[in-house]
């Protein structure tokens, strides 16, 4: 009997094609080929409305995220030139519509779209966006009160980010012009549109990266102005680049974007907003007739306020000079005191010269010739005296009767004891008619005795003393 099934494919080991079998075996490739090309073929435009999760821009500029809904999710892709072109900065949990092409990635067996053009979906998912952005930025702090700086009385530059055609820079010259006179330096920027929010930020920073004392100078106020408009036409001044480039700017800003009823991150971001742009040249600058008034009247009051002081230190003096005692009163002790004193100062004068005459008349007659030659005499006599005591006491005047003095070398002091001529080196012996050097020997060396000449002894006297025995010192000519 045959088998009722010959092709029972279970009980096979080895895979084997049989002629006349339509299911041929494919390889993966084949397989991710042609679901690829029917996918492409069957979704080659597409638009997907759904919520964007897991946004990440890769270092290539490309950007990859989900886009999903309550029932499903898909994978998206935007080429590096695609994201470039974006309105908006895209954020997790904002709705959109993407256009583009659904196609298959066969490294993951997956399907996915690869996004061309990317839009809001409608003004709520617009406004979420803004309320994510707004949160986050600040939940870092930039829209702080105490980061706000104070706007300058009256700012010698201003400097304005705005588009260099529209009306809203003539408004702001207009007014400016009307107020206070002042320099304006105008950084022509795009305000709507694509790569808008960049020049805005980049103009921002470029004043505030202005040097003080350049050639070009530096704003002591800036105004980021633009004019009314919808929210899609406000939006590059709620980008983030322009929101940070407005809270970092050192100098004070002025955000004016739109009407009264407009408002921007960027109105946040910045020290203060002006309901237009007109409004924000009305608070730049004070009115230069307003200052001239206010300062003609401070003038006036200060001139009346000095006017009034002297006035009142003049009524103050009146006041005090009629308490004070006449002058006669005043100085009528004094004068009298003077008088005595001069007539007391004459009399006393008088009676001096007398005194002096009388001295002068006793000192005269005691100035008589004799006197004087007395007087001098006896002055020569005590001169005389004076001189012999100091020749008698001269030591040298011994020397003419035979006597010498000794002297020690080095030093030169006069020697009076043997003791000291023992203890020096050399001895030198004065004379009436010179010196002799002489060395002393204490070695006890016997020397032939020089000539002597007899001289009669002389007895000494009572009371002179006698010298002490001893070894007698031995001079030695040199």
């Amino acid at each position: 009997m045959p088998d009722p099934y010959p092709y029972d494919e279970s009980s096979r080991l080895v895979a084997e094609e049989i002629a006349g079998d339509n299911a041929l075996a494919l390889s993966v490739g084949e397989l991710s080929l042609k679901l690829k090309r029917m996918v492409e073929g069957e979704f080659g435009h597409v638009r997907l409305r759904g919520e964007i999760s897991g946004y990440k821009r890769a270092t290539s500029g490309h950007v990859y995220m989900s886009l999903k809904d309550e029932n499903a999710v898909i994978d998206a892709v935007m080429w590096k030139g695609a994201a470039n072109t974006l309105p908006f900065q895209p954020q997790d949990g904002v709705e959109v519509i993407a256009t583009g092409r659904l196609t298959t990635f066969p490294g993951r067996s997956k399907y996915q779209i690869v996004v061309e053009r990317m839009e809001l979906a409608g003004a709520g998912a617009l406004m979420a966006l803004l309320e994510k952005l707004k949160a986050k930025l600040a939940g870092e702090g930039l829209f702080d009160r105490d980061r706000k700086k104070p706007l300058p009385f009256m700012p010698p530059v201003i400097g304005v980010v705005t588009s260099p055609t529209g009306a809203v820079i003539r408004d702001i010259l207009h007014r400016l012009e009307d107020r206070c006179p002042t320099h304006v330096i105008v950084w022509p920027v795009k305000v709507q549109g694509e790569g808008s929010a960049k020049e805005i930020a980049a103009a921002v920073r470029g004043f505030d990266a202005i040097e003080p004392g350049g050639p070009l100078p530096r704003p002591d106020l800036v105004i980021v102005a633009r004019g009314g408009g919808s929210i899609e036409d406000l939006w590059s001044f709620n980008e983030e680049i322009v929101v940070r480039a407005v809270a970092d700017c050192s100098i004070p800003i002025i955000s004016a974007v739109g009407h009264e009823t407009d408002t921007t991150l960027c109105d946040y971001a910045a020290d203060l907003r002006a309901p237009t742009p007109t409004a924000a040249a009305e608070i730049a600058v004070p009115v230069l007739a307003d200052i001239r008034l206010t300062v003609a009247a401070q003038g006036q009051r200060a001139e009346r306020c000095a006017r009034r002081y002297v006035e009142r230190g003049r009524e103050r003096l009146d006041a005090m000079a009629r308490l004070l005692p006449k002058r006669d009163q005043l100085l009528g002790p004094q004068r009298q005191r003077a008088d005595e004193a001069g007539a007391r100062l004459d009399r006393g004068l008088e009676r001096r010269v007398t005194l002096a005459r009388g001295g002068l008349d006793r000192a005269g007659a005691a100035l008589r010739p004799a006197i004087l030659e007395r007087q001098v005499e006896r002055g020569r006599d005590r001169l005389a005296s004076t001189w012999r005591l100091v020749q008698s006491l001269n030591p040298d005047r011994i020397l003419e009767r035979g006597y010498a003095r000794i002297t020690a070398r080095p030093g030169g002091e006069t020697l009076s004891s043997a003791e000291a001529a023992k203890a020096a080196d050399t001895l030198t012996l004065r004379f009436r008619d010179g010196t002799v050097d002489v060395a002393i020997d204490g070695g006890g060396v016997e020397r032939p005795a020089p000539k002597t000449y007899d001289k009669p002894k002389r007895e000494p006297k009572a009371d002179q003393p006698q010298p002490k025995a001893g070894k007698p010192v031995q001079p030695t000519l040199l």
